[in-house]
């Protein structure tokens, strides 16, 4: 299996990822809704780009 080299879609994975694992786990740390907000913006950003 073939890791990818598009960060943005190694991005939208990690925020997929975590966004499935935080309710699961019941984290939440003050500021997790602007780090979750910040690595979908990064993501989709990269993405459009072609990154």
């Amino acid at each position: 299996m073939k890791a990818t080299r598009n960060l943005g879609m190694l991005l939208l994975g990690i925020w997929l990822i975590a966004t499935g694992l935080i309710p699961l786990l019941h984290l939440s740390f003050s500021g997790l809704g602007i780090l979750m907000a910040l690595v979908a913006i990064a993501a989709g950003a990269l993405i459009i780009v072609g990154r």
